[in-house]
């Protein structure tokens, strides 16, 4: 672990420098850095399960960081366009990934995975976006975050549908959870009785953070604050954002991203959540940067020359068909135009939950092993020319500048 570690950030650290000096974004000399320790290149392999165990955290980290600027209002203020638009685009990019996959020469479940692995954008990517352009607070910045959730929680319940829909799929048949067993007992198919048991779960989660955690978490920080170790608040902290992502994924089967969103959440009640946000982003930042170098660890070069116009397919539907849908439904809905440009560069990037996605699928035996190489190819490309789409719209709508105050000599 700790080889991993100071392999990953040193790396990152020096090719990040290079990228500074380049004027490239910093994330190229991150996901750089992963490709040197990876295992598709000579010299130094690092452990890629443990480095992408590692980058979990800063997912974790980073949408508690999130949740504390966001408030439950903020989140119901945009579900009018966030709940239909992130469905809609959701839809249109599984339907353009399945029709790339039939394409290809695969069957319609494989295409299908291959879709939604496609629709779905990176966590870390989009909010280190928004934050350097402090568009998190703003009104395009809560839609993008809105629009996010909603993208999370549909694809918790794809993870979960999934492996009881394998067989259907061209999969291998997986038996179905427990719970669902109990409840398919009384009459409903395999696939009702899952939907349902999670949708309990599910709900279960949302009224104990709303209802119990809103009033506890907020009480336990104060709490521990007035006994005036800064330590113990800032171990505080980090225990109930860990611990809260940790629980809601083993209890509740919820990812652990969603989970800590809502965790700093309910923190932001608490008066006390901009200290806690200070003492969380040093090691969220960190842990981010071992996000892109996993990913980094991820990619095989020799996709390129293997199957270019199949990586050119997957590109085009990340970078193109995600980011007009994107566009076209906010503009269907009355935004601005700077709104649905900034959405559409939002989501034209994949991530974290494509790669959870496709390695399910492969290890179901539903989606070719080429499937998850051409995901890892998307990732690496959409990554490295998202902050670009993000400076194309700075100089088309600049950000307004702060007002300088004149002092007097």
């Amino acid at each position: 672990m700790i080889t991993t570690i100071v392999a990953g950030l040193g790396l990152a650290f020096i090719f990040g420098l290079v990228a500074q000096r380049l004027r490239l974004p910093l994330i190229a000399g991150y996901l750089l850095a992963g490709m040197v320790i990876g295992p598709f290149t000579p010299g130094y392999v690092a452990d890629q399960a443990l480095a992408g165990e590692l980058a979990e955290l800063g997912v974790i980290l980073l949408m508690f960081g999130v949740g504390l600027h966001f408030s439950m209002k903020e989140l119901m203020s945009v579900k009018s366009i966030a709940i239909p638009g992130a469905l809609a685009q959701i839809a249109v990019a599984t339907a353009a990934g399945t029709a790339t996959g039939w394409l290809m020469g695969w069957g319609l479940g494989a295409g299908l995975i291959f879709g939604l692995a496609l629709s779905v954008a990176s966590t870390v990517v989009l909010l280190r976006a928004l934050q350097e352009r402090d568009l998190v607070q703003t009104e395009r910045g809560r839609i993008a975050v809105g629009w996010l959730v909603v993208e999370d929680l549909a694809m918790v319940l794809a993870l979960v549908m999934i492996p009881p829909l394998a067989g259907i799929l061209g999969g291998e048949e997986v038996p179905i959870e427990a719970s669902a067993e109990q409840v398919a007992r009384i009459g409903m198919g395999p696939v009702a009785a899952t939907l349902l048991v999670t949708g309990v779960k599910v709900a279960a989660f949302f009224t104990i953070m709303l209802v119990v955690g809103r009033r506890a978490i907020p009480w336990l920080l104060d709490y521990v604050a007035r006994m005036g170790s800064r330590e113990l608040f800032r171990l505080s902290v980090l225990a109930i954002a860990l611990g809260v992502a940790y629980g809601s994924s083993v209890i509740f089967g919820v990812s652990f991203a969603l989970g800590a969103f809502f965790a700093g959440m309910v923190m932001s009640g608490s008066t006390l959540s901009a200290q806690a946000m200070k003492d969380v982003i040093p090691l969220r930042d960190a842990f981010a940067v071992l996000f892109f170098v996993s990913v980094g660890m991820l990619f095989n070069p020799e996709i390129l020359i293997e199957a270019p116009l199949a990586v050119l397919a997957t590109v085009l539907v990340i970078l193109v068909v995600k980011s007009v849908a994107a566009w076209g439904l906010m503009r269907a809905f009355g935004h601005s135009n700077d709104r649905a440009l900034t959405i559409a560069a939002s989501l034209a990037q994949i991530g974290e939950f494509s790669f959870i996605l496709i390695v399910m699928g492969e290890s179901l035996s539903i989606v070719p092993p080429a499937a998850s190489d051409l995901v890892v190819a998307g990732a690496m490309v959409s990554i490295l020319v998202n902050p670009l789409l993000f400076r194309l719209i700075d100089r088309r709508f600049p950000l307004p500048q702060p007002p300088v105050r004149e002092v007097e000599i």
